[in-house]
């Protein structure tokens, strides 16, 4: 499940977010076209527009302005960079703030507060507007600048700039990041005795920061206030941010109150939205919610991408409802998605963790009959699960197969996990199968005296000389200890 602090945070800040399909579909070239691929952030654009003007091709001022805004969307913040700084460089246009706003906020965003500071100061003093000082505020804000950002509001108020809702929100983040959520009714106050018009997020961030601070009461009052106020339309993150405040207070009851208001509020195609009332009912462990939410959501949505089933997949686990969770499995197996074997994985760890080794063990292998890539942390998570019940054999023949994979970037294998492999093989396996798991080990771990016992062990029991044993050890710099000497004395007995 998400982390209840990332939940609740991911409430707050994501009103309605876009989700993206992909098609074969080929359409006329367009500079839209040939850069939205790009996908990797490493990736310059500036040559594919140097190309695009090269091969005498006309470039709209609007194309990029659209280019900027989709690439700002997916996240994509070094290449909406690249694209801004080449269409002022190129003079395609002259930057009014608004633009000047849109590359200050990309700069603090890619290269920090202090590279936003230094490119508003080189602005224009007709440049400096609302919009570039409230651009340079949300830079202050990001990075949790506290000094900076009080220090520049207080010069926006003095300009006469503080008069936006969103100067308000800034600051209220600001405390939230930081964890100061007492400091937030104040802005609000502040907020409202300046005549400056609280919007849905306002009044989210301040019913969170009551119910971080389990101020029940406070929290209802201000979501009385927001219901009561004409200019505001309820949204079902509102009503989801209470729900998971008064299910953390043990309020089921309410809990249940705020998730349907919620869902009266979703817009029908909103996939993010399902997924988190979903996530909610499964806190709550009502699996017929969760279930009847999951059908409508695919009726509604047509298709589902990875994120939905992975929310499922979490839910499901966390009520303990494995075999309806294999079910969705199979349902994502069938939906044509790209695979990503943390879906499946979910399950296989839900299994693990109740002792359900088998059965994590049979996922495993059927998606390795398939051809579908597994990793070597799900092997050894099942790999510690045996060794927790004994069935070290077992432990050793799951080790195995996640040596043999790539490793994930940084991942290591348990040490307790390895240390008991190794204890076991050197007394009861055989030189040859001990030879190769060090081996195998090796390529992760740094070569210890645990390996070298192991083998020492296995080919004492064997009848087999050790000498060169004993000079690859000292020559990796490992001392014989007494369990060393203990290990050679079983040679005369």
């Amino acid at each position: 499940m998400i982390p209840a602090k990332l939940f609740s945070r991911s409430l707050i800040q994501n009103g309605f977010t876009t989700r993206f399909y992909y098609t074969n579909r080929v359409n006329k070239a367009t500079l839209y076209s040939r850069i939205s691929p790009l996908g990797s952030p490493d990736k310059s654009v500036e040559a594919e527009l140097e190309a695009w003007l090269k091969n005498g091709n006309n470039i709209r001022v609007a194309e990029l302005q659209r280019i900027i805004h989709d690439l700002r969307k997916r996240k994509r913040f070094t290449q909406a960079l690249q694209v801004s700084e080449w269409m002022n460089k190129k003079g395609l246009c002259a930057f009014s703030p608004t633009e000047h706003a849109v590359q200050l906020d990309l700069i603090g965003k890619v290269r920090g507060f202090l590279s936003a500071e230094s490119y508003f100061e080189k602005l224009k003093d007709q440049d400096k507007t609302e919009k570039t000082y409230g651009a340079l505020l949300n830079c202050y804000v990001r990075q949790r600048q506290i000094e900076k950002s009080l220090s520049h509001l207080q010069k926006m108020k003095e300009l006469g700039f503080a008069s936006s809702t969103l100067t308000y929100n800034d600051i209220m983040c600001l405390y939230t990041n930081i964890g100061k959520h007492e400091k937030v009714p104040d802005v609000m106050r502040e907020m409202k005795d300046n005549k400056v018009s609280p919007d849905n997020f306002s009044y989210r961030i301040c019913i969170n920061s009551y119910g971080v601070n389990s101020d029940l009461e406070g929290m209802e009052r201000i979501l009385a206030e927001m219901e009561s106020q004409p200019h505001i339309e309820m949204d079902w993150n509102t009503y989801a941010v209470v729900a998971n405040f008064y299910i953390k207070a043990g309020l089921p009851e309410k809990a249940i109150d705020a998730l349907k208001k919620s869902e009266q509020k979703l817009d029908n195609k909103d996939g993010t939205g399902y997924n988190h009332l979903i996530s909610l009912y499964a806190s709550l462990g009502n699996k017929a919610e969760v279930l009847r939410l999951w059908g409508i959501e695919k009726e509604a949505c047509k298709r589902y991408i990875n994120k939905d089933f992975t929310t499922m997949l979490q839910s499901l686990v966390r009520l303990d409802e494995f075999e309806e969770a294999e079910k969705v499995v199979k349902e994502w197996e069938s939906s044509g998605n790209y695979y990503d074997f943390r879906i499946p994985n979910i399950v296989i760890v839900g299994y693990a963790k109740k002792g359900l080794h088998e059965k994590a063990e049979v996922m495993l292998e059927n998606l390795m009959k398939k051809g579908k890539a597994t990793s070597p942390n799900g092997w050894g998570v099942v790999a510690t699960g045996y060794l927790d019940q004994g069935q070290v054999k077992k432990a050793f023949g799951c080790m195995k197969i996640a040596l043999s994979l790539s490793a994930e970037k940084g991942w290591k294998p348990n040490l307790r996990v390895i240390t008991s492999i190794l204890d076991w093989l050197g007394n009861e396996g055989s030189s040859r199968d001990v030879e190769d798991f060090v081996t195998s080990l090796k390529r992760i771990v740094p070569v210890d005296r645990k390996m070298y016992h192991a083998l020492l062990k296995a080919n004492i029991r064997e009848g087999k000389r050790v000498d060169k044993l004993l000079d690859l050890m000292k020559a990796d710099k490992i001392d014989e200890d007494e369990e060393t000497k203990t290990i050679l004395a079983m040679k005369s007995s």
